[in-house]
């Protein structure tokens, strides 16, 4: 093989795994680190820390190949899309499914590295990762599903940590799922027109002309969550603080998509890392010793 081939075949594995788009590895990061600091009552085991972090990141990049594998005859299609690697046929499907069973490897034998119990909910979060794609054929809230997908790392945090999970740990799973449903609706109405054309399912759709009530609707309740977490960690008001500063993010984002632009409505799903950031230093800051 070629230098420039083999340049054009990592980049391919760069796009594929969304490496070049950090954006999602943090919305996955976030609620994660707020449950091990929770979990931990301040910074967790530097052991447990690297392995969650590295398992983050890897089963991401393998959901993002999946994804693009089962739509990979309808990506061509929506703008956003049609130049991933499979769609623009850069790279063969059994090319990307060795390249999904080599992350999905690596990420067994990271989780190994931790408890039984830890691995078999780990299980768990690997079927709903590999399964999400497939839901949006059918299920007419997808990015619920995503949510439970993406949020299943805080149950195995608490796991990991507590050997079983707490109240707080489902409170913070239950705010993982709806806060998927708030940043994915938003990220969906960027791709609507084209997803209704294509017959592909997704809360924007769902909601129709109430789509920025109902994503209201979801900020609401995550922002509760968020504030009955706190309190049934016992947390101080610097975690409060961090909530608050969330909430105004959350008001932002309502102002960005007003008039549902397709940029407008990117911005305020991008802005969700932010979100995640703040409610994490309210946490970091409540569990300092």
């Amino acid at each position: 093989m070629s230098v420039k081939a083999l340049q054009r075949r990592l980049r391919n594995w760069v796009h594929i795994t969304r490496l070049d788009k950090p954006i999602g590895i943090f919305l996955l990061l976030w609620p994660l680190l707020w449950a091990l600091w929770i979990g931990a009552g301040g910074p967790p085991p530097l052991r447990i820390l690297i392995v969650f972090i590295a398992g983050t990141v890897v089963m991401r990049s393998a959901g993002c190949i999946i994804n693009d594998f089962a739509d990979r005859n309808i990506d061509y299609y929506v703008k956003r899309t049609r130049d991933r690697p499979l769609a623009a046929r850069r790279m063969s499907p059994h090319e990307a499914l060795w390249l999904f069973a080599v992350l999905i490897a690596v990420a067994l034998w990271l989780v190994t590295r931790l408890d039984a119990l830890t691995v078999r909910y780990a299980f768990v979060g690997a079927a709903l990762t590999i399964s999400y794609p497939f839901m949006k054929r059918f299920f007419p809230l997808p990015q619920l599903y995503l949510g439970a997908a993406f949020g299943w790392a805080i149950p195995m945090g608490f796991v990991a940590l507590q050997g079983h999970v707490p109240q707080v740990g489902w409170l913070l799973f239950l705010v993982a799922v709806l806060w998927a449903g708030v940043y994915d609706t938003v990220y969906a109405m960027v791709d609507r027109d084209d997803d209704l054309k294509l017959d592909v399912r997704s809360t924007a759709i769902l909601f129709g002309d109430n789509d920025r009530t109902l994503v209201g609707a979801l900020q609401v309740l995550v922002i509760v969550g968020l504030l009955l977490a706190g309190r049934a960690a016992q947390l101080n008001w610097l975690w409060y603080a961090g909530v608050l500063a969330g909430s105004a993010l959350f008001a932002w984002q309502q102002w960005l998509i007003r008039h549902r632009a397709r940029a407008d409505c990117f911005r305020a799903f991008t802005n969700n890392g932010w979100f995640g950031l703040v409610v994490f230093v309210g946490a970091l800051l409540a569990l300092q010793h």
